[in-house]
This record gives C-alpha cells, sequence and structure tokens, in this order.
C-alpha cells in the first residue's frame, strides 16, 4: 500500500513527528503536491482549510485528514474526507492505516462519516521519536495548564504537561548544527508549567552541543517566566539574540477575560530584563479582541509602542477558532488611530504580522527566529 504525505508547508514538523511515528510500524509517507493512491493523508488548519476542503472531496484515493481543524470540525471533515485522526496522531494515524491495509474497522480516535469513537490512549513523547529521514523541530513539551480563550493547544493536547526526556532531546539534538524546540513554553520545560523549574530546564541546556535556540520561535517563553535567573541561564548556555514571548493584551481587563494567566506588569518586566541582559524581545498581540473596549484598545498599543522602543512587536487580529472557548466570537473594528499607528510602526520595521488579512500573516514568512 502506497501512502503519501501531502505537501503543506505550514505542516512540515507534522510531517516529520508523523512519518517518523509511522516508519517504526513499516509505513513510509511520501510527501506529494496532490492526492494519489493508495492513501494521501493532510494536516490542515483553520486558515488553510478552505483550499484544500475541494481537492480532498474530489481526490482519487483514500483520504485521511488531521490537524488541529480537523481535530475540532471532525464531523464537518468526515463530510468530505474518508478518514479524520482526531487529536494525537503517533499512535492513531499507523493503527488507521494498519486498518485500511487490513479492510478493519477503523481504530478509536478516527472519526468517518459513519460516527467517531475517542481515542483510549495519550501520547508519550519517549515512546515516539520526533522525527526520523525527515527533519523537524525537536518537539521537547506538550500540553498546557492555562486555557486562553482563543488558543487550540490545551483542547488539543490537554492541560497536562508531558515532557520528552533529558536524553532523548540529547540523542536527536546531535543531528543539528542549530537547535531549536517545539514547546508551548520553552521555560516550563520539565514542570507542571505554573511552578518552574530551572534547574531541569538547566540540566537540559547543558546536555546540549551545538548552537541552541531557546526562547524563540517555534518554541516561544510566557512573560510571567522570564527572571533575572532564567535569562542568566539563556545568556551563558544559547546562541539567541532574542527571546519571543506573547503579550495579547495591554489591559488587565482583557487578559483577565482571556485567562492569560498573567498580568502586564508581567510584560513591562520582561521587557525590562530582555532589554538588560541584552536580548531584543519580540512580542505577540493580539487586535480585535471580541470584548475589547477602544480604551482597551488604546492600551494594548500603548503598550506596542513601548515594547518597540527596545525590541519588536508581532501583530496578529483576532480570529475565532473552532473548539475554542471563543469560537463563536466576532472580531472588533480596528480604531482608525490604530491602523495608522500600526502602519508607521511597520513602515519603520519595528512591527511584523498582519492585522488586516489573516492568511496574510500566515503565508508570509516574517522573521521570527
Amino acid at each position: 500500500m502506497k501512502i503519501y504525505w501531502r505537501h503543506i508547508p505550514q505542516a512540515n514538523n507534522s510531517y516529520a513527528a508523523l512519518s517518523a511515528a509511522c516508519e517504526v510500524h513499516g509505513y513510509n509517507l511520501e510527501a506529494a503536491e496532490g492526492p494519489r493512491p493508495d492513501v494521501t493523508c493532510y494536516s490542515i488548519n483553520s486558515i488553510d482549510e478552505r483550499l484544500y476542503r475541494d481537492e480532498i472531496a474530489g481526490a482519487d484515493c483514500i483520504t485521511v485528514v488531521g490537524g488541529p481543524h480537523a481535530s475540532a470540525c471532525y464531523r464537518e471533515v468526515a463530510r468530505y474526507a474518508d478518514y479524520v485522526v482526531v487529536g494525537e496522531g503517533e499512535y492513531t494515524l499507523p493503527a488507521l492505516l494498519f486498518a485500511i491495509e487490513e479492510g478493519r474497522d477503523p481504530p478509536p480516535g478516527v472519526a468517518t462519516a459513519a460516527g467517531y469513537t475517542p481515542a483510549r490512549h495519550t501520547v508519550l513523547l519517549d515512546g515516539h521519536p520526533p522525527f526520523s529521514a525527515v527533519k523537524g523541530f525537536i518537539e521537547i513539551t506538550r500540553g498546557c495548564p492555562f486555557s486562553c480563550g482563543y488558543c487550540q493547544t490545551p483542547r488539543l493536547f490537554g492541560r497536562c504537561m508531558r515532557h520528552r526526556s533529558v536524553d532523548e532531546i540529547s540523542r536527536y539534538a546531535a543531528r543539528f548544527r542549530d537547535i531549536r524546540f517545539v514547546t508551548p513554553n520553552a521555560l516550563a520545560y520539565g514542570s507542571d508549567g505554573v511552578h518552574i523549574r530551572l534547574d531541569r530546564v538547566e540540566r537540559l541546556l547543558r546536555s546540549l552541543d551545538g548552537r541552541v535556540y531557546f526562547g524563540t520561535f517555534p518554541g516561544e517563553v510566557r512573560p510571567e517566566c522570564i527572571s533575572q535567573q532564567a535569562l542568566d541561564l539563556i545568556v551563558e548556555t544559547c546562541a539567541n539574540t532574542r527571546l519571543h514571548f506573547g503579550a495579547q493584551s495591554g489591559s488587565d481587563r482583557v487578559l483577565r477575560l482571556l485567562h492569560r494567566g498573567h498580568t502586564v506588569e508581567d510584560v513591562v518586566r520582561a521587557v525590562d530584563l530582555c532589554r538588560d541582559n541584552g536580548l531584543v524581545p519580540v512580542v505577540d498581540f493580539i487586535f480585535g479582541l471580541p470584548f475589547e473596549s477602544d480604551d482597551d484598545q488604546r492600551a494594548t498599543l500603548d503598550l506596542v509602542r513601548m515594547v518597540t522602543r527596545a525590541g519588536r512587536a508581532h501583530i496578529h487580529y483576532f480570529m475565532p477558532l473552532p473548539g475554542t472557548p471563543l469560537k463563536q466570537s466576532r472580531p472588533r473594528p480596528l480604531l482608525p488611530e490604530t491602523e495608522k499607528i500600526l502602519g508607521k510602526l511597520a513602515l519603520d520595521g519595528r512591527i511584523t504580522g498582519s492585522w488586516m488579512d489573516h492568511e496574510i500573516r500566515f503565508f508570509r514568512r516574517t522573521p521570527h527566529l
């Protein structure tokens, strides 16, 4: 049985991880630019789903679809795909491929037009290689204890953090000269995500040889985790000159409604600490949140201007994602003054991202690294 992986650039790391998981079971996933028989696998998100929906529906092969959008909207996706892998795929995808090959019913964790039985397992990261023949970033942590209203991560992977062991990370990191990680919060490595264990972060960082980029895209940190001790460790052991973290809003009221778990003061302190330690802060913001007042939006704009005096800001426009508490919400329009100031900051090279078109923001490469 020939199995292909539909090449979608935004899903490259999923390809690396799932290709490795399937390879262990004797299945090789070959990249393809379109659907091909016998089986073609897709990983889609809520921005690119519309680009591939018709292709999947009309494919002259068996189609398997996973990813954040498919997991959140599996009933909808099962109307045009043969199989939908819901949630984590390292165990479920190889089990599904075996079922297809043997002509059996799909395993738990797979939805079809006939129905869905939830998976009965949780993926342990050490049980599956982060990559194999297809190289990708090393995922060191999965799950997030926070419940930000706009975010799919805790809904996909749960609120209990799971970590790959230092020995396994070191083994795969040895294949890179430049080492980068996938994690919802790099400084939470080895912890429950709330009570930071810098001793475990230090053990990880000191186990690695090569140029380590820690706390940068695609493995950012949270602002309240940034301390002098943490920055001392990063400056001493890592190669990055930037630290990437999310502020999202300049209003404490909005942060509380988002369930972000930090304050504006945490963001200001993190920016100051980065500046004092020679690191450029790269800070994420979301404009147009549904409960954002004009004053809240102005407060966020003020914080963006403060950040860009010491570093860079990356701007998003709120998009309601399926499977999140804010999935039914509508974004607020930007104030004229917000559009004007963001435009000027962009022309000055002090901000990146897009605050008008989600697809521009998503598909255009921006200098996070």
